[in-house]
C-alpha cells in the first residue's frame, strides 16, 4: 500500500465511522450555531439594578431618576438595606446596586463632598461594565448639577460655569471591539477553541478503534501512517477552518484586521501540530469513548488559560507555563492579536514559531506511540 492508497483508506475509515462524522461534520456545523447564539444580543443595555438610598431627599430622587434614565442601567427597585439588594444580586433579579448615603445632599450642598457606592456582578464582565459606566455617568451628571446651582448662587455668569464644569469632554472610543458586544470578544478565540478540541477527539477516537484490530494501518510504518493521517485531518479541518474564520466572522460581524494571507500562514501550523498532537494523544486510548470525555473535560481550562476570558495574571504562573504544550493556547492568542487587534506578523512570530515546534514535538511523541502501538502485543489498556 502506498502512501496515496493509506491516505484514501484513512479517509474511508473516517468517513464510516459515525462517531467521528457526528463529531466533526456535525459538531462543527452545530457548534458554528450553538455557541454564539447566547451573545448575539451583541451591546448589554438596561441591566437591572436595585437603590438603597439612606438620604431620601430631594437629590437623591433626582440622581435615582438620571440614573434610570441612561441607556446602561435600569431601576427595578428601591430597598431598605445594602443586604437586602445583595439578595436581589444573589437572586438574579437584578445585577447592580447604588448606595446613596445619609447626609448626601446636605454635604453637597454645603461643598463637602459625597460618596456613591456602586456594586454589581462581576461573573459577567460586559453587564459590569454597563453598570458601573451607568451609574458614573448618573453620578457626574448630579454632580454637576450641584456644583452649577452653587456658582449661580453666588452670581457667576452661566456662560462661565458650562465652561468650566464641561471643559474636558471624553471621546471613548472603542479600538478592538467597537460594538461592544460579545461576539466579538469570545466568538474569534471560542471558534479556534472548537476546531482544536474535535480535531483531537476525532483523532483520538479513529485510532483508539483501531488499534487493538486488523487493518490496513498495520500494513504500513509508522511513519507513513502518521503523515497519511495528519493530511486527512489537515484537509478536512483547512475546510472548516475557512467556513469558522471566513463565513462566520462575517455573519456575526466579528472585525477582521490581518490579510487573508497572514490568516493563512498562522493557521498552517496550528492545524498541523493539532493533528499531530491528535495522533499522538490515540496512542493513549483504546477505548474509543474515552477521548471524548477527557478532551471535553480539559476544554474549559483551555478556554482560561488560553487568556482571553480570563486574566492570565489570575492564573498560577506554573499552569500558564505548562499550558504552552497546549496548540490551541498560541495559536488564540497569536490569532486575536493578529486579526482583531491589527498586531503586525513580527509580534506574532513567537507565537507561530511555537506552534511549529509544538508540530515537530508531536510528530516524535506520535512516531513513539504510534510505533509502540503497532508493534506492541498486547497493548495499554487505557
Amino acid at each position: 500500500m502506498n502512501w496515496l492508497q493509506l491516505v484514501i483508506a484513512d479517509f474511508k475509515a473516517l468517513l464510516s465511522d459515525k462517531d467521528i462524522v457526528l463529531t466533526v461534520f456535525g459538531g462543527l456545523l452545530f457548534y458554528s450555531v450553538l455557541y454564539p447564539l447566547p451573545y448575539l444580543h451583541q451591546v448589554p443595555t438596561e441591566q437591572k439594578i436595585v437603590v438603597v438610598d439612606h438620604d431620601n431627599s430631594s437629590l437623591s430622587r433626582q440622581l435615582v431618576r438620571h440614573a434610570d434614565a441612561s441607556p446602561k442601567i435600569k431601576i427595578v427597585s428601591q430597598v431598605a438595606s445594602i443586604n437586602e439588594a445583595q439578595q436581589w444580586i444573589s437572586n438574579g433579579d437584578a445585577f447592580g446596586l447604588l448606595v446613596i448615603p445619609e447626609g448626601f445632599r446636605r454635604n453637597l450642598l454645603l461643598g463637602k463632598g459625597a460618596t456613591l457606592s456602586y456594586g454589581g456582578d462581576a461573573s459577567y464582565f460586559l453587564i459590569y461594565s454597563a453598570v458601573a459606566e451607568g451609574l458614573v455617568a448618573a453620578g457626574m451628571d448630579a454632580s454637576k448639577q450641584v456644583q452649577m446651582i452653587g456658582l449661580l448662587a453666588r452670581g457667576e455668569n452661566p456662560q462661565q460655569i458650562q465652561q468650566d464644569l464641561n471643559s474636558v469632554n471624553l471621546n471613548s472610543v472603542p479600538a478592538f471591539n467597537p460594538s461592544l458586544g460579545y461576539t466579538p470578544y469570545v466568538v474569534p478565540g471560542l471558534f479556534l477553541l472548537i476546531l482544536h478540541q474535535t480535531l483531537l477527539i476525532g483523532a483520538s477516537i479513529l485510532g483508539a478503534g483501531q488499534w487493538r484490530k486488523q487493518g490496513y494501518w498495520q500494513q504500513v510504518s509508522p511513519l507513513a501512517l502518521i503523515t497519511a493521517r495528519i493530511a486527512v485531518f489537515s484537509l478536512i479541518y483547512s475546510f472548516f477552518s475557512c467556513f469558522y474564520l471566513g463565513y462566520c466572522y462575517y455573519f456575526y460581524g466579528v472585525s477582521v484586521q490581518a490579510s487573508l494571507g497572514q490568516v493563512l500562514l498562522f493557521m498552517v501550523p496550528f492545524i498541523l501540530s493539532t493533528a499531530a498532537c491528535g495522533v499522538a494523544l490515540s496512542c493513549l486510548f483504546v477505548r474509543r469513548d474515552l477521548p471524548t470525555q477527557v478532551l471535553l473535560l480539559v476544554s474549559m481550562p483551555i478556554l482560561f488559560v488560553s487568556g482571553f476570558v480570563w486574566p492570565l495574571a489570575l492564573i498560577p504562573e506554573p499552569l500558564v507555563q505548562a499550558s504552552q504544550i497546549i496548540p490551541a493556547v498560541p495559536a488564540i492568542m497569536g490569532m486575536l492579536q493578529l486579526n482583531q487587534m491589527g498586531a503586525s506578523w513580527d509580534a506574532i512570530m513567537p507565537m507561530w514559531l511555537q506552534m511549529w515546534g509544538l508540530f515537530l514535538l508531536f510528530i516524535l511523541l506520535a512516531y513513539i506511540g504510534v510505533r509502540r502501538r503497532l508493534f506492541s502485543k498486547e497493548g495499554a489498556s487505557v
